[in-house]
């Protein structure tokens, strides 16, 4: 952890030492984890414990339509779920260990989706996403639930979508943190397409990290995905506050203007 200093005098017998004195900063990198459609905050809460590991300050959270709020799964929409992230994000940020140039947002599947569209709202150092789905621009305030009757999601997601043509896209195309994106390799619900979409869309980031879980589904069913993909974000997120406390970097990437 990087640290300010200050000169000072020992005084000895016969005179003065020069000496320097360190003192660690206060603030420290924070992480919101987002969960998929039909998840929970559990998902990650084992992650979060090793993100805090590392000296984050972690977050994790139920969408509504899920935990305790199950009941209204079927009535919410993606405006009131990207309204939870924004609140989640804010609740993060106002913690008083936190350095606000240093957060992190990592979501799966439709918590990736609605991460990316959240760093046109909130500024976003880092940005994990693990198989982030997308949705047509249409039906915005229509419940998340009717899409998959009012869209044809499989046809949508079969073609490299422009950023040009899609909310989350056009968000990714000016994100200019770092990016982690994580595929897994017989994934039916979100396609290679999909991760090739966003692969394009990230054209200014400021660097990014494919990867690519081998014999993985969507839902990561088998202990063996598990694991990796926690290895994966684990790697990914050491590096990238091992180069924060290194320096490498200057302030966060604010939102992009409109």
């Amino acid at each position: 952890m990087t640290a300010d200093h200050y000169r000072v005098q020992i005084k000895v017998e016969n005179g003065h030492l020069e000496g320097t004195v360190l003192v660690p900063k206060t603030t420290v990198p924070g992480v919101l984890f987002v969960h998929g459609w039909g998840g929970s905050q559990e998902q990650y809460i084992e992650r979060a414990r090793l993100a805090a590991a590392i000296g984050c300050v972690c977050l994790t959270f139920d969408l509504t339509g899920h935990g305790r709020t199950q009941s209204e799964q079927q009535s919410v929409t993606r405006q009131a779920n990207l309204n939870d992230l924004l609140a989640a994000y804010d609740v993060l940020a106002a913690h008083p260990l936190i350095d606000s140039n240093a957060i992190a947002v990592v979501g799966s599947s439709y918590g990736g989706y609605l991460a990316a569209i959240m760093t046109e709202l909130r500024p976003v150092r880092w940005l994990g996403l693990r198989v982030p789905a997308l949705y047509l621009d249409e039906g915005w305030t229509i419940p998340k639930r009717a899409l998959h009757v009012e869209h044809d999601l499989v046809a949508y997601r079969s073609r490299i979508v422009p950023s040009t043509e899609n909310r989350a896209l056009r968000a990714a195309a000016n994100f200019k943190g770092d990016v982690l994106l994580v595929e897994s390799e017989h994934d039916q619900r979100v396609p290679h397409t999909v991760i090739a979409s966003y692969l394009q869309a990230f054209m200014q980031a400021h660097s990014l990290t494919y990867r690519v879980i081998d014999g993985a589904d969507h839902g990561l069913s088998d202990a063996g995905s598990q694991r990796a993909y926690t290895a994966m974000l684990e790697n990914w997120l050491s590096e990238m506050v091992a180069g924060l406390r290194a320096g490498a970097r200057g302030a966060t990437p604010g939102p992009a203007k409109e």
